[in-house]
This record gives C-alpha cells, sequence and structure tokens, in this order.
C-alpha cells in the first residue's frame, strides 16, 4: 500500500484483509471493519483528517468521548455500555499497532491512550428454580419441545457459546464416550467438550426418536428445524428468549450467554477448579475464566459459611471451648 493510499477507507479494508488471512472468523473481521468505518465515519463531517498518519491522540480521545456520552446501541437506542466501550478502543489499539507494524504509520501515539475502566458486575445466573421453569415449557410445548429441552440442558451442562451449539454435526457427537468435539470454536480453537449422563440420554433420544429429516443429504447439523434445516444462532437465541417469557422468568437476561454464565457458576461451586474450566469454556488465557470468581462473590460467600475452616475447627471440642472465652469483667490483654 503506497502513501497516497493511506487514507483510512483503504487502510480498513487492508486491516479487514490481513485479519482474514490470520484466519479470524467472518463475524469477528465484519465487527472489526464496521467498527472502524464507524470511526472513519465520526470524523468526516468535521473536517478531521481521514489520511492515517494524520490522525492523532486528540482525535480519537474526541472519539471515546463520543462513545461515552453520545453513541447509542442501534437496536435499542440505549447508550453504549462501558463494556462496549471498553471493547471498541481495544479494537482502535489493535488497528493502530498493526498499522504501525506494517510500516504505515510511525510511532504509534495511540499506544499511549489507555483503555477506559469499565465496573465488573455481578452476573445474575439461572437459578434451579428458573431452570426447572424453562424445562417445564419446553416439555408443554408441541414439536420442538424436546429438540429445545436438549438443547437447554446441552448449553447448561457444557457451557458452549450459542454459535458452537448450531455448528455441531452429528459426527461430532461421541455418546459413548460422553463428549462433543467442538470445531465451530471461537478462533478456531477445536476441542473436546465433556457431558453428563442425562445429557447423553436426551441426545440419545433426540438423534434417534425426535430429529427430523435433513431437507437434503449434506445438511449434517445435529439440531435442526422442523423442517429439516439447520438451526441458526439467532434461532436459538429467539427460542431461548421465548421459553424464558413462558416461564415468566425475571431478574435475569434470559440468553444462551447466560447458560454459558450458569454453567461456569455452578461447576466452580460444585468443586470444579479453574484450570479444566478454561479448557471446557474454550478461553486462551486464564484470565477470562478468572473473572467468574469475582463475578459470583455472593454465591462465594455461600460456599464460605459452608466450608469455612476456623468454623469447621470447631467440631473439635477442644478448639471450640479455646474460641469461647469465660465472660469477664475485662476485656483480655492483647499478646
Amino acid at each position: 500500500m503506497e502513501n497516497g493510499s493511506l487514507n483510512l477507507e483503504n487502510v480498513i479494508k487492508g486491516f479487514g484483509l490481513c485479519c482474514q488471512t490470520e484466519a479470524k472468523s467472518p463475524r469477528t473481521v465484519e465487527w472489526y471493519v464496521g467498527f472502524l468505518t464507524r470511526f472513519r465515519r465520526f470524523m468526516e463531517p468535521d473536517g478531521v483528517p481521514t489520511t492515517l498518519e494524520l490522525i492523532n491522540r486528540d482525535h480519537v480521545r474526541r472519539f471515546i468521548r463520543y462513545l461515552q456520552t453520545e453513541a447509542r446501541t442501534p437496536n435499542t437506542g440505549k447508550p453504549l455500555s462501558p463494556a462496549t466501550v471498553q471493547g471498541y478502543v481495544r479494537c482502535l489499539k489493535a488497528f493502530f499497532s498493526w498499522a504501525e507494524r506494517e510500516g504505515y504509520i510511525q510511532p504509534n501515539q495511540i499506544a499511549r491512550i489507555p483503555i477506559p475502566k469499565a465496573p465488573v458486575k455481578v452476573i445474575n445466573t439461572f437459578s434451579s428454580e428458573q431452570i426447572v421453569s424453562l424445562m417445564e415449557v419446553c416439555q408443554r410445548s408441541n414439536g420442538c419441545g424436546y429438540r429445545n429441552l436438549s438443547i437447554l440442558l446441552l448449553m447448561l451442562d457444557s457451557g458452549l457459546r450459542v454459535s458452537e451449539v448450531t455448528g455441531i454435526d452429528l459426527a461430532d457427537v461421541n455418546l459413548a464416550e460422553g463428549q462433543i468435539r467442538v470445531t465451530a470454536a471461537k478462533g478456531g480453537r477445536e476441542r473436546i467438550v465433556p457431558i453428563g449422563s442425562l445429557v447423553q440420554k436426551c441426545l440419545w433420544k433426540y438423534i434417534n426418536q425426535v430429529r427430523p429429516q435433513p431437507l437434503t443429504q449434506k445438511t449434517t447439523r445435529l439440531f435442526l428445524s422442523d423442517i429439516g434445516l439447520p438451526l441458526t444462532r439467532n434461532g436459538v437465541q429467539q427460542m431461548v428468549r421465548r421459553c424464558g417469557k413462558m416461564a415468566g422468568l425475571t431478574g435475569v437476561r434470559c440468553s444462551p450467554h447466560t447458560f454459558r454464565h450458569t454453567f461456569a457458576k455452578n461447576y466452580l461451586l460444585n468443586g470444579g477448579d479453574i484450570f479444566s474450566l478454561q479448557k471446557i469454556l474454550g478461553h486462551s488465557s486464564l484470565a477470562s475464566v478468572r473473572a467468574y470468581v469475582n463475578l459470583f462473590s455472593g454465591d462465594v460467600k455461600k460456599q464460605h459459611n459452608r466450608f469455612s475452616p476456623v468454623d469447621n475447627l470447631t467440631q473439635n471440642s477442644q478448639i471450640y471451648r479455646l474460641c469461647h472465652l469465660p465472660r469477664t469483667g475485662h476485656q483480655p490483654k492483647c499478646i
């Protein structure tokens, strides 16, 4: 790319092409290019330079402030969340770092801009009662009820992303070994995910008794619509929202990703370790998995009440007597 072609529109196209050659998923590439195009369009009306080497930190800071105060989400019209703004700034920094590596800019001033802080929120997960309500809704449904039940149980037992669920082929399911090969994983990182005995039984029944006849011989996906076409990501999302509405769930977002969070929480609370959880969820680093420990602080407190080392020591009568000092008219002196 020659210097005369370093206008922002051309460089964004080059960045998208580079992401494709690095085997990033089409959705990731589309997200990068879409957001960077939004950045370019923001600057054009005010006469801000859209030639890459003329963009400086002040231009980028103005755009970040716009995201924080004026920008809205397309579907709902609500302000962008701090986490969304944080993700957009990470995208900008990745773009300018790539431009520096490619020799289009020197040096990268944008690298010095800090990423805005975002509050860590406790994620509400499904309670046992809410899960039962969702299952009952599936059982009452005609036609695809058992398929939907199988999907919900699979997500609850494995923590699979919705795109991973819809990407499962029949050949990926090994019921004898109790595991599923995930090939449609984020970042192209294929992995094996275990499933429990109840999910094994549900999937066996779905595959052998309930699954519709595929519309064509080339249709190999596990989960199909009632006319034999593969279920889509959007289709599963709508199904989960519909089930949540029918079950009257409140206080929790009814989405496939909430099942992923619910799996992670229950896995840790039932004694699982973060290293195996990282492998099951398909995270490339422990940083994302450690966040679950912080997010479920209320549940961790309940676990501490149950497994408190000191409280359990009081089962020893001698230690119990030592902890319960006799009442006297004065406070004991500190050692």
